[in-house]
């Protein structure tokens, strides 16, 4: 490859979460023992050096020394609209629906003042997304669930009946919908989108669309926007995008949201304006247009094929050398979402048991029960095949054991 997924970094003492936040953080329990090295597999960043064209677009704006105020360039714009087009198909985006959020889920905090109060209910699917939970019950908003239910090749689907009914049930005009879905990582099928509109539709149910690892596709599966389904989701719709999913660049901050509806837009963005929270950082700008250079895709087309071969990796090893333990497997994202209630059933283990094994051992997963997986681990395979393969190693030998 042209680019190196292979080797290992060092990460220690440079403004990484994942392996230094271990111990303080409330994610991430405690070190491992002694003689175990740290394989950093919760927090959902990647163990990858960023997009070579990235480093470069920062380093060139970095040699100019004045950091002044500034405005928005057009070449930003153009980057997002291009990139649109030619990932997923977007025609007719222009500048005017395309806004700066300093995080995704700022930008959904900001959506859900257009159309829900504080006490309001608001619809999302279960498993659901942990930072969805924290912002809805820190806002004052009560959620709803709507469970996804695994058919009978254990994909996760929408219950379509069951959102219908918890939507009147509950008299909810705003849903958060996740697309790819964290963390179960489907690529909705356009059917099941369009089915899922039908519902929002018929109900007159606003959309906050999270579309954030839209570019982070497994084994050839394709991403849909929400917005391109129907007029009404294109109208009704608020979607949010970033690079810092595709491109490891978490710390740099910077989303954006597409909005095609006029007042919905001019709503949203004057809630972002009132508490003065949206500010881009003018190396996020330069970062994300080179990203989104024909150099970024190169690098991310072969991202791809790295987390395609390591999601493989893990769930043909799961599927033939861990007994008890079950995966559906991800179409988009990097992160596997592991059921291990028939293991622990077998062994009178507890799911606390083997998250705790497992950080025992090094190998840094993150609790799946605060994502409403009763007895789920979520699990970051973003990171070197070699550091993949050793994980699974350790699971079979110290974890899943009779």
């Amino acid at each position: 490859m042209k680019y190196d997924f292979t080797s290992i970094m060092d990460r220690h003492g440079k403004d990484a979460a994942a392996v230094d936040a271990i111990g303080v953080w409330k994610f991430a329990p405690k070190p491992p023992k002694e003689g175990f090295s740290f394989l950093p597999m919760w927090v959902a960043d990647m163990n990858f050096a960023t997009a070579p064209s990235i480093t470069e677009a920062i380093m060139d704006r970095v040699s100019h020394p004045a950091f002044g105020y500034f405005e928005t360039s057009d070449e930003y714009y153009d980057a997002i609209i291009r990139w649109q087009k030619t990932h997923n198909g977007v025609e007719g985006l222009e500048k005017k629906h395309i806004g700066y959020e300093n995080g995704v889920l700022g930008g959904v905090n900001s959506a859900l003042s257009y159309s829900a109060e504080p006490g309001d209910a608001i619809l999302l699917h279960s498993p659901t997304y942990i930072g969805f939970t924290m912002t809805l019950n820190n806002n004052g908003y009560h959620i709803v669930h709507s469970p996804l239910k695994q058919d009978e090749n254990g994909i996760y689907r929408m219950d379509f009946e069951d959102m219908d009914r918890k939507i009147k049930e509950h008299n909810i005009h705003t849903a958060i919908f996740c697309s790819p879905h964290n963390p179960t990582g489907r690529a909705w099928e356009r059917w099941e989108l369009e089915k899922a509109a039908e519902v929002y539709e018929r109900n007159q149910v606003t959309v906050i669309c999270d579309e954030i690892w839209s570019d982070l596709l497994l084994n050839g599966n394709q991403h849909i926007p929400f917005q391109s389904i129907s007029q009404y989701a294109h109208d009704n719709t608020a979607a949010f995008y970033a690079p810092s999913k595709t491109f490891n660049l978490a710390g740099l901050i910077g989303s954006y949201h597409i909005i095609y509806n006029d007042k919905m837009r001019e709503r949203i963005v004057a809630h972002g304006d009132k508490t003065h929270y949206n500010s881009m950082n003018v190396l996020s700008m330069h970062a994300l247009v080179g990203g989104y250079k024909a150099e970024g895709e190169e690098w991310l087309s072969q991202l791809c094929q790295v987390l395609s071969d390591n999601v493989n990796y893990a769930c043909d090893f799961i599927k033939n050398e861990l007994e008890g333990v079950e995966v559906t497997r991800p179409e988009a994202t990097y992160m596997l979402f592991i059921d291990a209630g028939k293991w622990c059933e077998a062994h009178g283990k507890t799911i606390t048991d083997v998250l705790h094994a497992g950080w025992e051992v090094g190998v840094g997963w993150q609790d799946g029960v605060m994502f409403h997986g009763p007895t789920h681990i979520r699990m970051n395979l973003a990171l070197p095949h070699s550091q993949v393969v050793e994980a699974f190693d350790r699971l079979k030998k110290y974890v899943f054991v009779d």
